[in-house]
């Protein structure tokens, strides 16, 4: 697929610029939404993301990537933290965040599961809710995001 080509190129250029910077590539996408490509760059910290951040590592790769051109056509790049809700795109941030409470959105259906992230592997995710383990195809899933306590 085009866009796997494109993140795997742009996280080869920014990820070296973004640790020096003492920060986490936390993940890169590529969308096109209402028309309009965007190049999203999620950063990451211990102490959190401020806008300051942001704006320090948007200029530091934004000059990197006009230099090595990694995107033939236009579009629009936005550096940002990846939230108190944030996705949990790879197996990486899945191990992180073992044991933790998760919203998991079905690919066709409008409930979300919600549990706490009790293991996964290649096939599946497992959450408990309450007494109870469920175990949920990944290939059924669309999002997994943490829950936020609010």
């Amino acid at each position: 697929m085009k866009e796997n080509k494109i993140i795997d190129k742009v996280e080869s250029i920014v990820k070296p610029a973004v640790e020096e910077l003492g920060y986490e590539l936390y993940y890169v996408e590529y969308v096109v939404e209402e028309g309009e490509k965007y190049l999203r760059i999620y950063i990451d910290k211990t102490q959190g993301i401020n806008l300051s951040d942001c704006e320090k590592v948007s200029r530091k790769i934004s000059s990197l990537l006009d230099e090595y051109d990694p995107i033939e056509e236009h579009y629009m790049l936005e550096v940002s933290s990846p939230g108190i809700e944030r996705g949990l795109f790879t197996d990486k941030h899945l191990l992180r965040y073992l044991n933790s409470q998760v919203n998991v959105s079905l690919i066709n259906e409008a409930i979300k599961k919600t549990g706490s992230l009790v293991s996964f592997d290649d096939e599946e995710v497992t959450l408990s809710m309450g007494d109870e383990k469920e175990k949920i195809k990944r290939e059924n899933i669309s999002r997994i995001n943490l829950k936020g306590d609010f």
